[in-house]
C-alpha cells in the first residue's frame, strides 16, 4: 500500500512540475495630470479659441440640446493582437478634502488626490498589457466620444514621461453641440489627428494614440469633461456623483464600475519584463512558432477579475487532446494582473498547431501557435476541410477547400512577432482558391475562422 501511494505521489508531482508558474499584479501608478497653472492655461487657451471660432462662424453658441452621450474613447487598432487594450486606474474624486480622502462616483476609492490639494478630475484609462510597446506600435487609439468641433490641440511635447514634471501634454479638445467640452490628454507626440482647430469630428473618429506626455507615470488617456457652464462633469451616474451634471449618465451605455476581461493570451520565448526603466519598451519576447526542444511561456493578462473567480488554462494538442491543464481562484482584486506558465519541451509530444485556452469565470480566449517540425502543408485535422499549399508563390496564397458551398470565413495573417499583417473576409469555393499576399519574406501564421471553424496554419513566404 505504501509503495502504491508513493508511486501515485511521484506521478502527481511530476505532472505538476511540468509547468513553472508565476504572476501577480501590474500596478499603474498615478500622478497629478495637470498642475493648477497648466489647467488655468488650458482654460484660457480654450476660451480664446472658442471666441475666435464663434466670430468665424465655425462654432455655434450654447444650444438647448441635451447633454452629449459618449461612446468609449479608446479602441484597439486593427493591428493589435489582443482581445482588449485597456483597464481603468482612476475615476473622478468627489471628496474635496485631501490627502488620501477619496470618493468615486460609486462610493468607492478607485481614484486619488495629492498632498498639494489636487483631486483627480477625470478618468484615467491605461493601456494593458505592454503600455510602452502598445504606444510604439500604435495599438491603442483615442477616438472622439461624441461628435463635435475641435477647439484646441497641443502637440510636439515629449511623450515618455514617468512622473510629475510640469511639462505640457499632447491633447485634443472637442466641444459638442450642447456646449460641453471633452479633454483627451497625454497623447503620443505627433500622433494627433491631422484635422485643425475649427474642424468637425464624428463620434468614433481617430484623435490620437495613447501616450505618456505631460505629468504622467506611463501611457494612459486622461478623459476630462466640462459642461456648457465650464463645470467639471463626471460622466458616470452613481450614488456618490456630486458633480453639477451627475443626475444622469453621460454614456450611451455606461460600463460597470469593474470591467472584468481577458485582455490577452499570448506565447513567449521567455519570461517577459514589464519594467525596463522609464519610457523603455517592455521586453515582450512574443513568439508564435517554436522549434522542437524549446520551452513555451504562456501568459494571460487580466483586468478587474473579482475575488474568488476561477481561472483555468488548457494546453491543447494538434489532435485536440489536452496536454496540460490547471486552475486557481483569484484571491486578490487587481485592476490589472498577469499569470504565466512555463512549459518544457517534454510537454509537446506532437508537432503541429497547438492552442492555449484560458477561461476566467464565463470568459474564454484562445491563442494559436505552432510547435516542432511542420510539413510543407498544414491540414485541419477534422476531415481536412482546408489545406494550405506552401510556399507562397507570385505573391499568392493557395488554399484547397472541400467544405460547404458559399461558406464565409475570416482570414487573419500574423507575423511571428504576433503583429496583425492582414485581415479580410472571404468566401471559399470548392477546390483551389487564391489569396493575394504582399509582404516581406519570412514565416507567418494564418488563422482561418468561421462560426463553427477555427484553425491556424503556418505559411512560408
Amino acid at each position: 500500500m505504501k509503495t502504491k501511494m508513493l508511486a501515485m505521489i511521484l506521478c502527481y508531482a511530476s505532472y505538476f512540475m511540468m509547468a513553472q508558474t508565476g504572476g501577480g499584479e501590474f500596478q499603474f501608478k498615478s500622478t497629478e495630470c495637470l498642475s493648477n497653472d497648466e489647467r488655468v492655461s488650458v482654460q484660457k487657451m480654450l476660451k480664446t479659441n472658442k471666441q475666435t471660432l464663434q466670430l468665424e462662424g465655425k462654432l455655434t453658441a450654447k444650444s438647448s440640446l441635451p447633454s452629449s452621450l459618449f461612446i468609449w474613447p479608446i479602441k484597439k487598432s486593427a493591428t493589435a493582437p489582443y482581445n482588449e487594450v485597456w483597464s481603468i486606474s482612476n475615476y473622478v474624486d468627489h471628496n474635496p478634502n485631501y490627502p488620501n480622502q477619496l470618493l468615486d462616483y460609486n462610493c468607492g476609492n478607485r481614484t486619488y488626490d495629492t498632498n498639494s490639494g489636487y483631486n483627480h478630475a477625470g478618468i484615467d484609462i491605461f493601456t494593458w498589457p505592454f503600455g510602452w510597446y502598445q504606444m510604439d506600435h500604435n495599438q491603442a487609439e483615442v477616438i472622439a466620444a461624441a461628435p463635435g468641433i475641435i477647439i484646441g490641440k497641443s502637440n510636439g511635447n515629449y511623450d515618455r514621461n514617468c512622473n510629475f514634471n510640469n511639462s505640457n501634454w499632447n491633447a485634443v479638445y472637442v466641444q459638442h453641440d450642447d456646449g460641453s467640452v471633452a479633454w483627451y490628454g497625454h497623447l503620443k507626440n505627433n500622433s494627433l489627428t491631422t484635422k485643425n482647430i475649427g474642424q468637425a469630428v464624428a463620434a468614433g473618429e481617430y484623435l490620437g494614440i495613447v501616450g505618456s506626455s505631460g505629468n504622467s507615470t506611463g501611457p494612459h488617456l486622461h478623459f476630462e469633461v466640462y459642461n456648457s457652464s465650464n463645470q467639471l462633469v463626471d460622466p458616470y451616474h452613481g450614488s456618490c456623483n456630486s458633480s453639477s451634471s451627475g443626475a444622469q449618465s453621460w454614456w450611451q451605455v455606461q460600463k460597470n464600475y469593474n470591467n472584468p476581461k481577458i485582455n490577452a493570451i499570448s506565447t513567449h520565448s521567455q519570461e517577459v519584463s514589464f519594467n525596463n526603466g522609464c519610457g523603455v519598451q517592455e521586453s515582450t519576447y512574443f513568439k508564435n512558432s517554436f522549434n522542437s526542444g524549446e520551452t513555451v511561456f504562456i501568459y494571460t493578462y487580466l483586468s478587474d477579475i473579482a475575488i474568488g473567480t476561477p481561472v483555468n488554462i488548457q494546453l491543447i494538442r494538434p489532435d485536440q487532446t489536452i496536454a496540460y491543464t490547471t486552475s486557481f481562484n483569484m484571491n486578490v482584486f487587481y485592476s490589472a494582473s498577469y499569470w504565466f506558465w512555463s512549459l518544457p519541451a517534454s510537454t509537446f509530444n506532437q508537432d503541429g498547431n497547438w492552442k492555449a485556452k484560458v477561461t476566467v469565470g464565463s470568459m474564454t480566449e484562445t491563442h494559436h501557435f505552432t510547435y516542432g517540425t511542420l510539413s510543407v502543408s498544414d491540414y485541419h485535422l477534422n476531415n481536412f476541410i482546408i489545406k494550405v499549399l506552401n510556399p507562397v508563390k507570385n505573391h499568392q496564397i493557395q488554399l484547397e477547400y472541400n467544405g460547404k458551398l458559399n461558406q464565409k470565413f475570416t482570414v487573419e495573417i500574423y507575423s511571428m512577432a504576433g503583429r496583425l499583417v492582414n485581415k479580410r473576409k472571404i468566401i471559399l469555393q470548392k477546390g483551389n482558391n487564391i489569396l493575394p499576399f504582399n509582404a516581406s519574406k519570412g514565416s507567418y501564421l494564418m488563422k482561418i475562422s468561421s462560426q463553427n471553424f477555427e484553425e491556424t496554419f503556418k505559411i512560408l513566404n
